[in-house]
């Protein structure tokens, strides 16, 4: 197994450095003096030794790359495995079906990765101090085999999307946030969130979500937006970009550029189609991106979206330079890391073949290329385009000149390691637990409420519906608070048998909480409530990730609470909510439309009931 501790050897590139910083003063004529820069806004004035240091740095370590090492620095991909170097049969099977090599250590010697990502499924997060060794191995093998540490990334949203689970501090999710309607709750879930993951040696999050979720049916997005408002959208998101970043050791990563908020189909298995006018994008799309930019977001992540006002060519934006040079990077003013989506979603796929999209996304703009189908296929399709002069070495150098320096500014020459010592007193601290369910208090939202909350004295409940964790986590709740609660789950399209029981078993209940999720028109979800409500129970529904479902029962419940989420700490304030433990005081960050009339909105974005 790999180091889990600092590394006190001699770096290369410190040598290197050493190197660079003689060479650069011995060219210095006799008696020159390097000259401050201008007062900033402070009124303070900033030498500029830092960012020479760090450009003379990166050229001398670039300099000192093999083209092969240079090409490999442009590819993120995932291994499977509890550590770098493991044995285990079924890692092993699975890292040679997928990239033909034993393990991540073999991966990153054969080709010179810049970068890895963490799953659950790759079995890479299972425990934080694992997760610690991972990264330390990991980081040991890329220092060990090229001298460059690497990009240690995972998709941490928090919310629907969360890969760092329990005892980790699980932290509200983008719309939830949207609903406290308060930039510093934004600031400081990822502020906390952000050292955590430093804490296990992640050092790139590939969030916040930056698109604005202005289509309710949009099956890919939703929760994960802040708002269907740009500006609010716009707000909190470079808030969480303050937040991630607020160490100077992690990087933030928005996405989807240009703005995947539109669109009814998913690009995983598909490719959407965005309608938006330019005017249209530049008010609904851009404003959040254009925040992150300016509060110096270190990543930007494309999207796998036709979007023919922009580019009516109709390439994907991951593979469309009128997309990712001419707006990104000349129009916004943005000059850090592009990273594509992942490349083996079929959003990128459908016209393209997996050797070619990596070459048309670097010739489009982008810097980093993420988990391509088939990693030899994809690194050597690079490495010939360069070799041939498809892609000139200008412009890799280019994009490998971001990623060096994306990592010099995070600090991973000087130190890419996790300190396991530290991991037990930051992962899950008592402090950080606190705040998060704190959190997670102020984003429940009362919709609607006939008068029927909050249901203060305990008594006979039945909880059903959707979710076999979600009702047993309600349940569990309300038990918790002194009600005698039944938990019966009845699924995401109950038949009538399912909705049958659900009424028999609420028959004498004092009051049945339903849990939905998805709702649509005709949903078997919609006949349970109107169901139940029709044998005359009081019936308390939670929308338990969108909050559009209330639109296809209104007239059957009795009440309504919008928690934007499944997870355990939603759920639990969710009911302290019903029973008048805490005031809800969540407002919605999205219009709720009238069913059928998507143009009427039946509850408008800044909504919310109390109970004063």
């Amino acid at each position: 197994m790999k180091l889990s501790h600092r590394t006190t050897s001699k770096r290369p590139w410190a040598i290197g450095l050493a190197a660079a910083l003689a060479t650069a003063l011995l060219a210095a004529p006799a008696g020159a003096q390097i000259e401050p820069s201008a007062p900033d806004e402070t009124g303070t004035s900033a030498p500029p030794w830092d960012r020479i240091k760090q450009k003379l740095f990166v050229k001398h370590h670039l300099k000192g790359m093999s083209l092969e090492e240079q090409v490999g620095q442009l590819f993120v991909t995932y291994a499977y495995g509890e550590t770098g170097d493991t044995t285990d049969p079924d890692d092993v099977a699975r890292n040679q079906a997928d990239h033909g090599v034993d393990n991540a250590d073999e991966l990153l010697e054969t080709y010179h990765l810049g970068g890895v990502i963490y799953f659950s499924w790759s079995d890479n997060v299972n425990d934080p101090h694992q997760i610690a060794g991972l990264s330390n191995g990991l980081q040991e093998t890329a220092v060990d085999s090229g001298g460059t540490p690497l990009l240690l990334a995972t998709d941490q949203e928090h919310g629907i999307v969360t890969r760092v689970g329990p005892p980790a501090t699980q932290f509200p999710g983008a719309m939830a946030l949207g609903a406290t309607h308060d930039r510093d709750a934004a600031y400081t879930a990822a502020r906390i969130g952000g050292r955590e993951l430093r804490a296990l040696g992640i050092n790139q999050n590939f969030a916040p979500v930056a698109d604005v979720n202005v289509n309710p049916g949009n099956p890919v997005i939703g929760v994960r937006s802040f708002s269907s408002d740009p500006e609010h959208a716009a707000d909190m998101v470079a808030s969480q970009v303050a937040g991630y970043q607020s160490g100077d050791d992690l990087a933030a990563t928005v996405k989807h550029f240009p703005g995947h908020g539109d669109t009814d189909t998913d690009s995983h298995i598909g490719v959407p189609l965005i309608t938006h006018t330019y005017e249209e994008w530049k008010r609904l799309d851009a404003p959040p991106f254009q925040a992150a930019i300016d509060a110096d977001v270190d990543t930007v992540m494309t999207a796998h979206i036709q979007f023919p006002a922009l580019d009516d060519s109709l390439k994907p934006a991951t593979l469309s330079e009128p997309i990712l040079t001419g707006l990104l990077r000349d129009e916004l003013d943005y000059d850090g890391v592009v990273v594509t989506d992942a490349l083996g979603m079929q959003g990128v796929r459908d016209e393209y073949g997996d050797d070619r999209v990596p070459v048309m996304a670097l010739q489009a703009g982008a810097d980093m290329l993420l988990m391509p189908p088939d990693i030899d296929l994809a690194y050597n399709a690079v490495l010939d385009a360069v070799e041939t002069g498809e892609i000139s070495r200008k412009r890799l150098e280019a994009s490998v000149t971001r990623v060096l320096n994306l990592k010099y500014e995070l600090g991973l020459f000087d130190d890419p390691y996790a300190d396991p010592d530290r991991v037990d007193d930051v992962v899950g601290a008592s402090e950080h637990l606190a705040t998060a369910q704190d959190l997670s208090d102020r984003t429940t939202t009362l919709v609607t409420d006939d008068g029927v909350l909050p249901a203060s004295e305990p008594g006979d409940a039945l909880v059903t519906g959707w979710g076999v964790s979600t009702t047993g986590t309600v349940a569990a709740e309300l038990d918790r608070r002194g009600w005698d609660a039944e938990n019966l789950v009845t699924g995401a399209a109950p038949g009538p048998a399912d909705i049958d029981a659900a009424v028999a078993a609420a028959e004498g209940r004092d009051l049945v909480v339903v849990t939905t999720n998805g709702v649509t028109a005709g949903s078997p979800q919609a006949e349970l409530v109107a169901a139940l409500d029709r044998s005359g129970a009081t019936v308390v529904a939670m929308g338990v990730r969108n909050p559009y479902d209330i639109a296809h029962y209104l007239d059957h419940a009795d009440a309504y609470l919008a928690t934007y989420s499944y997870g355990a700490a939603q759920l639990e304030s969710a009911v302290k909510a019903v029973v008048g433990e805490h005031e809800p005081e969540g407002r919605l960050p999205v219009d709720i439309p009238a069913a059928g009339d998507p143009g009427t909105a039946l509850f408008e974005f800044g909504h919310g009931l109390g109970y004063r």
